[in-house]
């Protein structure tokens, strides 16, 4: 078992944890990278399909609050391990009974509630087991790893689909949640957690975020959160579907890169944007550096979906500067919170935003698919159009926001 004691055992430590956050995520986006399959294969609608893809970050949402408040009572040991069961189970059902967009349901929220067990509860395993001096890079590499895994879920489901089909996607990602199940059974040391008053009334107690929502810097920030989460999980779970339609308009020709590849280079393209703008922001001001690429992200938005019928590498790069931007004020978002929030509170302020977050990253892929059914079903580039900006239209309310708050605050 590790402990994490030394410089040695430390770097152990965060590399396995690290590695089973992304093996552990291979799942999340493994439906949104299959999505024109799905909705063939099962005759779905688009609200549909908007429904299945945002069930996931609404099992999330829900199971969030109260998993991250109980790794102040019990071990947070004991939630990741029961978090990763939950995943493999969640993701081997899928693949196995799987029929339609009822049972797909189930078996997305369950794969969400298995995230929620294991994303900040596997942050936690990290804290409460390394000494104070290498919590800044645990910390560091662990959340960049978050963006890693949703970057190597698209990618990873784009291969083995073409090559196995879809099945195999969540059978492989159930078995290495398995395995990362086993592995932290094996090496994370258990850790008694000091007896807490009355079990129901602290959990209801870390539960109470009326005093977070008073603190009007972290409410700033925290719905700025809303809006980018929002924005940005409605165009990963769509913008697959939105470039395979691109390439049926130019029959004939084979795209030089797939659409799952496409996002793959693109989400990492969003991870270095988010450290880039996340310096910028200590650097000319968090406020100053938001509010500019929220602007940029919104112009995009309001453009990229009428641009359908533009050569297909054309689009690529569109699509790819459009990640780098709604992911790029990721980091600069998360330390405004944290910054604003009241030391005694930071856990609750913390977990309030995940909450609020990922209830918006859920909500969001299910507008989408309504709004494509309204407006002709994603079968033109005006369709997609109308679609992509009303995903703008949220990082235009969060910079509407920003500049308010802080025009308020001038002297």
């Amino acid at each position: 078992m590790i402990t994490g004691s030394t410089p040695a055992k430390a770097a152990a430590l965060i590399a396995v944890m690290c590695m089973a956050q992304v093996l552990g995520m291979l799942g999340v986006f493994a439906f949104p990278a299959m999505l024109p399959h799905f909705m063939d294969l099962w005759a779905l609608t688009n609200s549909q399909a908007g429904w299945i893809s945002g069930i996931y970050f609404a099992g999330y949402s829900i199971a969030v609050p109260v998993l991250t408040s109980l790794t102040d009572r019990i071990d947070s040991r004991k939630i990741y391990l029961v978090s990763c069961f939950v995943s493999m189970i969640a993701n081997l059902g899928f693949g196995i009974f799987s029929q339609g967009f009822w049972t797909a349901i189930v078996f997305r929220a369950l794969c969400g509630i298995g995230l929620a067990g294991t994303f900040i509860p596997g942050l936690k395993v990290l804290i409460d087991r390394l000494k104070a001096p290498f919590l800044p890079r645990a910390i560091s590499f662990y959340t960049a790893c978050f963006g890693l895994g949703l970057n190597a879920s698209f990618y990873y489901a784009g291969v083995i689909f073409e090559w196995f089909g879809w099945k195999p996607v969540f059978f492989i990602a159930g078995a290495c949640s398995g395995f990362v199940l086993l592995l932290c059974l094996m090496i994370l040391v258990p850790m008694p957690i000091e007896k807490k008053e009355s079990s129901l009334s602290g959990i209801l107690s870390a539960l109470d975020f009326r005093p977070v929502w008073q603190n009007s810097g972290a409410r700033t920030y925290i719905i700025a959160y809303m809006c980018h989460m929002w924005e940005m999980f409605a165009a990963r779970s769509w913008m697959v579907a939105f470039l395979t339609f691109s390439i049926t308009l130019h029959a004939g020709s084979t795209p030089f890169m797939a659409p799952t590849t496409v996002m793959a280079v693109a989400g990492i393209s969003g991870m270095f944007a988010s450290i880039l703008f996340g310096e910028l922001a200590v650097k000319f001001g968090r406020h100053r550096i938001v509010s500019a690429v929220m602007t940029v992200s919104g112009l995009l938005s309001l453009g990229i979906g009428f641009m359908a019928d533009l050569p297909f590498p054309a689009l690529v790069c569109l699509c790819i500067a459009y990640t780098f931007f709604f992911q790029g004020d990721s980091a600069a978002i998360h330390a405004g919170v944290i910054t604003a929030a009241d030391p005694d509170r930071r856990g609750a302020t913390m977990a309030l935003q995940s909450l609020a977050g990922f209830a918006a990253a859920s909500l969001s892929p299910i507008v989408v698919g309504v709004v494509l059914d309204l407006t002709g079903g994603g079968n033109s580039p005006f369709s997609w159009g109308l679609t992509f900006a009303t995903m703008g239209l949220t990082a235009f309310s969060g910079l509407v926001l920003l500049l308010r708050v802080h025009a308020r605050n001038k002297p």
